[in-house]
Protein backbone atom coordinates (compact mmCIF):
# COMPACT_ATOMS: atom_id res chain seq x y z
CA UNK A 1 0.00 0.00 0.00
CA UNK A 2 1.32 3.61 -0.65
CA UNK A 3 -1.78 6.01 -0.83
CA UNK A 4 -2.89 6.97 2.49
CA UNK A 5 -5.99 8.66 3.05
CA UNK A 6 -7.04 11.10 5.67
CA UNK A 7 -9.84 12.74 3.69
CA UNK A 8 -11.61 11.10 1.52
CA UNK A 9 -12.83 14.10 -0.39
CA UNK A 10 -9.09 14.99 -1.86
CA UNK A 11 -8.28 11.85 -3.18
CA UNK A 12 -9.11 11.26 -7.00
CA UNK A 13 -9.30 7.63 -6.29
CA UNK A 14 -9.58 6.74 -10.15
CA UNK A 15 -6.40 7.96 -11.01
CA UNK A 16 -4.60 5.74 -8.78
CA UNK A 17 -2.06 3.85 -10.31
CA UNK A 18 -3.00 -0.22 -10.86
CA UNK A 19 -1.05 -1.91 -8.38
CA UNK A 20 -0.26 -5.55 -10.09
CA UNK A 21 0.66 -7.50 -7.20
CA UNK A 22 -3.13 -7.08 -6.24
CA UNK A 23 -3.68 -8.98 -10.01
CA UNK A 24 -3.34 -12.53 -9.14
CA UNK A 25 -4.04 -14.06 -12.30
CA UNK A 26 -1.53 -16.59 -12.33
CA UNK A 27 -2.37 -17.80 -9.13
CA UNK A 28 -3.50 -20.91 -8.60
CA UNK A 29 -6.92 -21.65 -6.65
CA UNK A 30 -7.70 -24.89 -4.99
CA UNK A 31 -10.08 -27.04 -6.36
CA UNK A 32 -12.03 -26.88 -3.38
CA UNK A 33 -12.93 -23.27 -4.73
CA UNK A 34 -14.62 -24.80 -7.16
CA UNK A 35 -17.00 -27.49 -5.50
CA UNK A 36 -19.83 -25.20 -6.24
CA UNK A 37 -20.90 -22.49 -8.38
CA UNK A 38 -21.53 -18.77 -6.94
CA UNK A 39 -21.78 -15.76 -8.74
CA UNK A 40 -18.67 -12.43 -8.27
CA UNK A 41 -16.41 -14.74 -6.63
CA UNK A 42 -13.49 -13.09 -4.06
CA UNK A 43 -10.35 -13.81 -5.22
CA UNK A 44 -8.51 -16.97 -2.96
CA UNK A 45 -4.92 -14.94 -3.29
CA UNK A 46 -6.39 -11.67 -1.60
CA UNK A 47 -6.63 -13.54 1.36
CA UNK A 48 -2.91 -14.64 1.85
CA UNK A 49 -1.88 -11.19 1.13
CA UNK A 50 -3.94 -9.48 2.94
CA UNK A 51 -2.76 -11.54 5.71
CA UNK A 52 0.94 -10.87 4.37
CA UNK A 53 0.60 -7.23 5.11
CA UNK A 54 -1.10 -6.89 8.56
CA UNK A 55 1.72 -8.51 9.37
CA UNK A 56 4.00 -6.31 7.67
CA UNK A 57 2.05 -3.68 10.05
CA UNK A 58 3.28 -6.17 13.52
CA UNK A 59 -0.39 -7.35 13.64
CA UNK A 60 -0.24 -10.48 15.28
CA UNK A 61 -3.17 -12.12 12.94
CA UNK A 62 -4.57 -15.37 14.88
CA UNK A 63 -8.69 -14.58 13.55
CA UNK A 64 -9.51 -13.86 10.31
CA UNK A 65 -13.19 -12.39 10.26
CA UNK A 66 -15.60 -12.47 7.12
CA UNK A 67 -18.81 -10.47 7.34
CA UNK A 68 -20.25 -11.44 4.03
CA UNK A 69 -18.52 -14.43 3.74
CA UNK A 70 -20.05 -15.92 1.05
CA UNK A 71 -19.13 -19.07 -0.76
CA UNK A 72 -16.43 -19.39 2.19
CA UNK A 73 -13.26 -18.10 0.10
CA UNK A 74 -11.87 -16.32 2.72
CA UNK A 75 -12.76 -18.86 5.30
CA UNK A 76 -10.75 -21.94 3.17
CA UNK A 77 -7.70 -19.67 2.94
CA UNK A 78 -7.67 -18.59 6.39
CA UNK A 79 -8.17 -21.92 7.89
CA UNK A 80 -5.45 -23.24 5.05
CA UNK A 81 -2.79 -20.69 6.58
CA UNK A 82 -3.37 -22.36 9.82
CA UNK A 83 -5.86 -19.38 11.43
CA UNK A 84 -8.91 -18.95 13.21
CA UNK A 85 -11.53 -18.08 10.77
CA UNK A 86 -15.20 -16.72 11.90
CA UNK A 87 -18.02 -15.59 9.15
CA UNK A 88 -21.31 -14.90 8.41
CA UNK A 89 -24.03 -14.53 5.28
CA UNK A 90 -27.12 -14.11 4.83
CA UNK A 91 -27.38 -16.43 2.57
CA UNK A 92 -27.78 -20.26 3.87
CA UNK A 93 -26.62 -21.85 0.58
CA UNK A 94 -23.54 -19.77 0.91
CA UNK A 95 -22.90 -20.97 4.37
CA UNK A 96 -23.46 -24.59 3.08
CA UNK A 97 -20.72 -24.39 1.01
CA UNK A 98 -18.65 -22.09 2.91
CA UNK A 99 -18.73 -24.86 5.43
CA UNK A 100 -18.42 -27.89 3.19
CA UNK A 101 -15.32 -26.05 1.82
CA UNK A 102 -13.15 -24.99 4.54
CA UNK A 103 -13.32 -29.14 5.81
CA UNK A 104 -11.37 -32.16 4.87
CA UNK A 105 -13.03 -35.28 4.91
CA UNK A 106 -11.93 -38.93 5.26
CA UNK A 107 -12.50 -40.24 1.12
CA UNK A 108 -13.13 -44.00 2.60
CA UNK A 109 -16.32 -42.48 4.36
CA UNK A 110 -17.56 -40.37 1.28
CA UNK A 111 -17.14 -43.54 -0.64
CA UNK A 112 -19.00 -45.68 1.93
CA UNK A 113 -22.05 -42.90 2.39
CA UNK A 114 -21.95 -42.20 -1.78
CA UNK A 115 -22.82 -46.41 -2.00
CA UNK A 116 -25.31 -46.62 0.37
CA UNK A 117 -26.73 -43.35 -1.38
CA UNK A 118 -27.13 -44.74 -4.44
CA UNK A 119 -28.34 -48.27 -2.82
CA UNK A 120 -31.29 -46.54 -1.36
CA UNK A 121 -32.13 -43.81 -4.53
CA UNK A 122 -32.70 -46.94 -6.49
CA UNK A 123 -34.83 -48.99 -3.53
CA UNK A 124 -37.05 -45.62 -2.47
CA UNK A 125 -40.36 -44.67 -4.48
CA UNK A 126 -41.14 -40.90 -5.28
CA UNK A 127 -43.45 -39.26 -2.50
CA UNK A 128 -45.63 -37.93 -4.50
CA UNK A 129 -46.53 -35.86 -0.81
CA UNK A 130 -43.20 -34.30 -1.37
CA UNK A 131 -44.18 -30.64 -0.60
CA UNK A 132 -40.60 -29.49 -2.35
CA UNK A 133 -41.57 -31.48 -4.98
CA UNK A 134 -45.33 -29.78 -4.92
CA UNK A 135 -43.77 -26.55 -5.09
CA UNK A 136 -45.02 -24.56 -8.04
CA UNK A 137 -41.72 -22.71 -8.35
CA UNK A 138 -40.13 -26.30 -8.91
CA UNK A 139 -42.58 -27.67 -11.10
CA UNK A 140 -41.73 -24.14 -13.50
CA UNK A 141 -38.20 -24.68 -13.29
CA UNK A 142 -38.32 -28.95 -13.51
CA UNK A 143 -39.47 -31.73 -15.39
CA UNK A 144 -41.13 -34.49 -13.59
CA UNK A 145 -38.50 -36.83 -14.18
CA UNK A 146 -36.03 -34.69 -12.68
CA UNK A 147 -38.29 -33.40 -9.69
CA UNK A 148 -38.99 -36.97 -8.65
CA UNK A 149 -35.29 -38.42 -9.16
CA UNK A 150 -34.13 -35.18 -7.16
CA UNK A 151 -37.03 -36.00 -4.43
CA UNK A 152 -36.08 -39.48 -3.97
CA UNK A 153 -32.27 -38.56 -4.05
CA UNK A 154 -32.31 -35.91 -1.47
CA UNK A 155 -34.59 -37.98 1.05
CA UNK A 156 -31.88 -40.81 -0.04
CA UNK A 157 -29.31 -38.44 1.79
CA UNK A 158 -31.07 -37.28 4.69
CA UNK A 159 -31.94 -41.40 5.09
CA UNK A 160 -28.20 -42.78 5.18
CA UNK A 161 -26.05 -39.73 6.26
CA UNK A 162 -25.71 -39.83 9.56
CA UNK A 163 -22.68 -37.54 10.05
CA UNK A 164 -23.57 -33.52 10.21
CA UNK A 165 -20.65 -32.56 7.87
CA UNK A 166 -20.94 -35.59 5.70
CA UNK A 167 -24.40 -34.92 5.38
CA UNK A 168 -23.49 -31.24 4.10
CA UNK A 169 -20.88 -32.50 1.69
CA UNK A 170 -23.48 -34.42 -0.14
CA UNK A 171 -26.14 -31.67 0.20
CA UNK A 172 -23.57 -29.14 -1.14
CA UNK A 173 -23.36 -31.34 -4.30
CA UNK A 174 -26.86 -31.82 -4.50
CA UNK A 175 -27.15 -28.18 -4.50
CA UNK A 176 -24.79 -27.68 -7.28
CA UNK A 177 -26.22 -30.12 -9.86
CA UNK A 178 -29.87 -28.44 -9.82
CA UNK A 179 -29.19 -25.76 -12.55
CA UNK A 180 -28.11 -28.32 -14.85
CA UNK A 181 -30.92 -30.66 -14.40
CA UNK A 182 -33.30 -27.85 -14.81
CA UNK A 183 -34.48 -25.62 -17.45
CA UNK A 184 -32.41 -22.80 -16.08
CA UNK A 185 -30.68 -21.10 -19.17
CA UNK A 186 -26.65 -22.34 -18.30
CA UNK A 187 -24.23 -19.07 -16.79
CA UNK A 188 -26.65 -16.90 -17.20
CA UNK A 189 -26.60 -14.56 -14.25
CA UNK A 190 -30.35 -14.11 -14.08
CA UNK A 191 -33.63 -16.55 -13.71
CA UNK A 192 -34.51 -17.54 -17.30
CA UNK A 193 -36.07 -20.43 -18.51
CA UNK A 194 -33.88 -21.89 -21.82
CA UNK A 195 -36.81 -23.46 -23.90
CA UNK A 196 -34.56 -25.97 -26.11
CA UNK A 197 -31.93 -27.18 -23.08
CA UNK A 198 -32.60 -31.00 -22.18
CA UNK A 199 -31.81 -31.09 -18.63
CA UNK A 200 -29.28 -33.35 -17.03
CA UNK A 201 -30.18 -36.64 -15.97
CA UNK A 202 -29.85 -36.20 -11.81
CA UNK A 203 -28.05 -39.62 -11.21
CA UNK A 204 -25.48 -38.91 -13.76
CA UNK A 205 -25.06 -35.05 -12.69
CA UNK A 206 -24.54 -36.34 -9.05
CA UNK A 207 -22.15 -38.52 -9.52
CA UNK A 208 -19.74 -36.40 -11.98
CA UNK A 209 -20.40 -33.44 -9.02
CA UNK A 210 -19.39 -35.98 -6.39
CA UNK A 211 -16.30 -37.38 -8.17
CA UNK A 212 -15.06 -33.80 -8.78
CA UNK A 213 -15.93 -33.16 -4.78
CA UNK A 214 -13.52 -36.00 -4.48
CA UNK A 215 -10.97 -34.76 -6.30
CA UNK A 216 -10.99 -31.53 -4.58
CA UNK A 217 -10.87 -33.10 -1.26
CA UNK A 218 -7.60 -35.18 -2.18
CA UNK A 219 -5.95 -31.71 -3.15
CA UNK A 220 -7.38 -30.10 0.03
CA UNK A 221 -4.78 -28.56 1.63
CA UNK A 222 -6.66 -28.29 4.99
CA UNK A 223 -5.90 -30.91 7.46
CA UNK A 224 -8.02 -29.31 10.74
CA UNK A 225 -10.69 -26.91 10.11
CA UNK A 226 -10.70 -23.75 12.34
CA UNK A 227 -13.96 -22.35 10.92
CA UNK A 228 -16.77 -20.76 12.85
CA UNK A 229 -19.90 -19.91 10.33
CA UNK A 230 -23.27 -18.84 10.54
CA UNK A 231 -25.89 -17.90 8.69
CA UNK A 232 -27.36 -14.00 10.26
CA UNK A 233 -26.92 -10.63 9.09
CA UNK A 234 -24.14 -8.98 10.27
CA UNK A 235 -26.29 -5.70 11.35
CA UNK A 236 -28.08 -7.57 13.13
CA UNK A 237 -25.82 -10.33 14.51
CA UNK A 238 -24.70 -8.95 18.48
CA UNK A 239 -20.93 -8.69 18.89
CA UNK A 240 -20.37 -8.70 22.92
CA UNK A 241 -16.37 -8.03 22.88
CA UNK A 242 -13.53 -7.42 20.27
CA UNK A 243 -12.44 -10.63 18.60
CA UNK A 244 -10.95 -10.44 15.22
CA UNK A 245 -7.70 -9.34 14.53
CA UNK A 246 -8.04 -9.06 10.88
CA UNK A 247 -11.69 -8.56 8.89
CA UNK A 248 -11.15 -9.03 4.80
CA UNK A 249 -14.37 -8.94 3.01
CA UNK A 250 -16.13 -7.82 0.06
CA UNK A 251 -19.69 -6.78 0.61
CA UNK A 252 -22.01 -6.92 -2.50
CA UNK A 253 -22.48 -3.92 -5.12
CA UNK A 254 -25.73 -1.94 -4.86
CA UNK A 255 -26.58 -2.73 -8.51
CA UNK A 256 -25.37 -6.41 -8.22
CA UNK A 257 -27.39 -9.75 -7.94
CA UNK A 258 -30.35 -10.63 -6.40
CA UNK A 259 -28.68 -13.57 -4.55
CA UNK A 260 -31.90 -14.84 -3.62
CA UNK A 261 -33.21 -15.25 -6.88
CA UNK A 262 -29.76 -16.71 -7.98
CA UNK A 263 -29.90 -19.34 -5.68
CA UNK A 264 -33.73 -20.22 -5.43
CA UNK A 265 -33.63 -24.01 -6.62
CA UNK A 266 -31.41 -24.58 -3.89
CA UNK A 267 -33.32 -22.38 -1.41
CA UNK A 268 -36.13 -24.23 -2.02
CA UNK A 269 -35.22 -27.72 -2.92
CA UNK A 270 -33.04 -27.94 0.70
CA UNK A 271 -36.48 -26.90 2.78
CA UNK A 272 -34.29 -23.11 3.91
CA UNK A 273 -38.37 -21.67 2.31
CA UNK A 274 -40.79 -22.51 0.56
CA UNK A 275 -40.97 -19.07 -0.84
CA UNK A 276 -37.60 -17.68 -2.07
CA UNK A 277 -38.60 -14.16 -2.22
CA UNK A 278 -38.61 -14.31 1.78
CA UNK A 279 -34.55 -13.95 1.34
CA UNK A 280 -34.89 -10.87 -0.36
CA UNK A 281 -35.28 -8.90 2.57
CA UNK A 282 -32.56 -8.16 4.73
CA UNK A 283 -29.73 -8.55 2.30
CA UNK A 284 -27.47 -5.58 1.69
CA UNK A 285 -27.52 -4.42 -2.05
CA UNK A 286 -31.46 -5.85 -2.34
CA UNK A 287 -34.13 -3.52 -4.20
CA UNK A 288 -36.21 -5.09 -1.92
CA UNK A 289 -35.07 -2.77 1.48
CA UNK A 290 -36.71 -0.26 3.59
CA UNK A 291 -37.59 2.94 1.71
CA UNK A 292 -37.13 5.24 4.13
CA UNK A 293 -35.54 7.90 2.05
CA UNK A 294 -36.53 11.27 3.87
CA UNK A 295 -35.22 9.14 7.37
CA UNK A 296 -31.80 8.10 5.35
CA UNK A 297 -30.73 11.61 4.32
CA UNK A 298 -30.17 12.87 7.24
CA UNK A 299 -28.16 9.41 8.40
CA UNK A 300 -26.19 9.68 4.85
CA UNK A 301 -22.51 10.56 4.81
CA UNK A 302 -21.46 13.29 2.53
CA UNK A 303 -20.57 11.00 -0.18
CA UNK A 304 -23.61 8.97 -0.21
CA UNK A 305 -25.71 12.01 0.03
CA UNK A 306 -24.00 13.32 -2.86
CA UNK A 307 -25.21 10.31 -5.03
CA UNK A 308 -28.25 10.08 -4.14
CA UNK A 309 -28.93 13.70 -4.68
CA UNK A 310 -27.76 13.04 -8.51
CA UNK A 311 -30.08 9.60 -8.68
CA UNK A 312 -33.20 11.22 -7.31
CA UNK A 313 -33.54 13.15 -10.48
CA UNK A 314 -33.02 10.30 -12.97
CA UNK A 315 -34.82 7.36 -11.27
CA UNK A 316 -36.50 7.48 -7.60
CA UNK A 317 -36.93 3.88 -7.57
CA UNK A 318 -32.77 3.52 -7.15
CA UNK A 319 -32.05 6.63 -5.65
CA UNK A 320 -33.65 4.61 -2.87
CA UNK A 321 -32.26 1.21 -2.99
CA UNK A 322 -29.17 3.02 -3.43
CA UNK A 323 -29.61 4.99 -0.25
CA UNK A 324 -30.68 2.19 2.03
CA UNK A 325 -27.49 0.21 0.41
CA UNK A 326 -25.23 3.08 1.78
CA UNK A 327 -27.26 3.21 4.98
CA UNK A 328 -26.60 -0.72 5.59
CA UNK A 329 -22.79 0.18 4.28
CA UNK A 330 -22.35 2.61 7.26
CA UNK A 331 -23.69 0.60 9.88
CA UNK A 332 -21.81 -2.40 8.52
CA UNK A 333 -18.37 -0.44 9.45
CA UNK A 334 -20.02 0.54 12.95
CA UNK A 335 -20.24 -3.49 13.13
CA UNK A 336 -16.55 -3.88 12.12
CA UNK A 337 -15.34 -1.43 14.13
CA UNK A 338 -16.90 -3.29 17.55
CA UNK A 339 -15.51 -6.62 16.05
CA UNK A 340 -11.79 -5.80 15.85
CA UNK A 341 -9.24 -5.54 18.89
CA UNK A 342 -7.70 -2.72 18.75
CA UNK A 343 -4.48 -2.13 16.85
CA UNK A 344 -6.19 -4.71 14.25
CA UNK A 345 -7.55 -4.16 10.50
CA UNK A 346 -9.94 -4.53 7.81
CA UNK A 347 -9.38 -4.79 3.99
CA UNK A 348 -12.13 -4.33 1.98
CA UNK A 349 -12.54 -5.48 -1.52
CA UNK A 350 -15.09 -2.73 -3.14
CA UNK A 351 -15.89 -1.49 -6.70
CA UNK A 352 -17.82 1.24 -8.07
CA UNK A 353 -20.76 1.09 -10.70
CA UNK A 354 -22.69 3.27 -12.73
CA UNK A 355 -26.15 3.97 -13.08
CA UNK A 356 -27.71 6.01 -16.00
CA UNK A 357 -24.81 8.06 -16.53
CA UNK A 358 -24.48 8.46 -12.53
CA UNK A 359 -21.28 7.18 -10.96
CA UNK A 360 -22.10 5.16 -7.52
CA UNK A 361 -19.06 6.01 -5.90
CA UNK A 362 -18.88 3.04 -3.25
CA UNK A 363 -15.42 3.32 -2.77
CA UNK A 364 -15.56 6.90 -1.91
CA UNK A 365 -18.62 6.08 0.35
CA UNK A 366 -16.51 3.07 2.05
CA UNK A 367 -13.69 5.93 2.76
CA UNK A 368 -15.56 8.27 4.23
CA UNK A 369 -17.48 5.73 6.32
CA UNK A 370 -14.23 4.30 7.66
CA UNK A 371 -12.49 7.60 8.65
CA UNK A 372 -15.92 8.57 9.97
CA UNK A 373 -15.69 5.68 12.43
CA UNK A 374 -12.50 6.68 13.73
CA UNK A 375 -9.98 4.31 11.97
CA UNK A 376 -6.70 5.39 10.85
CA UNK A 377 -3.97 4.54 8.47
CA UNK A 378 -6.92 4.25 5.99
CA UNK A 379 -4.83 3.69 3.03
CA UNK A 380 -6.32 2.22 -1.08
CA UNK A 381 -5.24 1.19 -3.93
CA UNK A 382 -6.35 -0.11 -7.15
CA UNK A 383 -6.45 -3.39 -8.99
CA UNK A 384 -7.57 -4.96 -12.23
CA UNK A 385 -10.45 -7.33 -12.31
CA UNK A 386 -9.08 -10.08 -14.39
CA UNK A 387 -11.99 -11.45 -15.86
CA UNK A 388 -13.31 -8.07 -17.22
CA UNK A 389 -9.98 -6.80 -18.51
CA UNK A 390 -11.16 -8.56 -21.94
CA UNK A 391 -15.18 -8.78 -21.31
CA UNK A 392 -15.62 -5.14 -20.36
CA UNK A 393 -20.11 -5.47 -21.13
CA UNK A 394 -22.83 -7.47 -19.59
CA UNK A 395 -25.51 -8.42 -22.38
CA UNK A 396 -29.16 -8.75 -21.81
CA UNK A 397 -28.44 -11.93 -19.63
CA UNK A 398 -25.62 -11.04 -17.54
CA UNK A 399 -23.08 -12.81 -19.23
CA UNK A 400 -19.48 -10.89 -20.26
CA UNK A 401 -19.31 -9.55 -23.55
CA UNK A 402 -16.98 -7.66 -25.71
CA UNK A 403 -20.08 -6.26 -27.30
CA UNK A 404 -19.66 -2.33 -27.11
CA UNK A 405 -22.99 -1.90 -27.41
CA UNK A 406 -24.29 -3.60 -23.88
CA UNK A 407 -23.83 -2.08 -21.00
CA UNK A 408 -20.56 -1.19 -19.74
CA UNK A 409 -18.94 -2.07 -16.18
CA UNK A 410 -15.50 -1.06 -14.68
CA UNK A 411 -12.63 -3.47 -14.92
CA UNK A 412 -11.17 -1.62 -11.93
CA UNK A 413 -11.89 -2.46 -7.97
CA UNK A 414 -10.21 -1.13 -4.74
CA UNK A 415 -8.58 -2.56 -2.18
CA UNK A 416 -9.39 -0.27 1.02
CA UNK A 417 -7.31 -0.94 4.58
CA UNK A 418 -7.96 0.79 7.90
CA UNK A 419 -6.78 -0.08 11.10
CA UNK A 420 -8.75 0.53 14.50
CA UNK A 421 -6.37 2.15 17.20
CA UNK A 422 -5.01 0.82 19.65
CA UNK A 423 -6.37 3.63 21.95
CA UNK A 424 -9.80 5.32 21.49
CA UNK A 425 -10.66 9.02 22.02
CA UNK A 426 -12.77 9.61 24.34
Amino acid sequence: MEVTIDNYSTVELDTLPINDSWDGRDVHENLMHRIHAYPAKFPAFITTKAIQYAESKDIKVDTVADIFCGCGTVAYETVKANRHFWGCDINPVATLIARTKSRHYDDKKIAHYYADIINTFVLLSFDESDAVANNERIKYWFLQEQIEDLSRLKHAIERVVTEETYREFFLCAFSNILKSCSRWLTKSIKPQVDPIKKPHNVLNAFSTQVKMMRKANDQNEIKRSFADIHTANCLTNSVEHPFVDLLVTSPPYVTSYEYADLHQLSTLWLGYTDDYRTFREGTIGSLHGENKLSEHLKELNNTGQDIVFKLYAVDKSKCRSVSQYYIDMQNAVKKVYQMIKPGGAVLFVIGNTEYKNVKIDNARHLLESLLNEGFTEVEAERRKISNKILTPYRDAIGKFTTDKNSRKIYSEEFIIFGRKPLWEKH
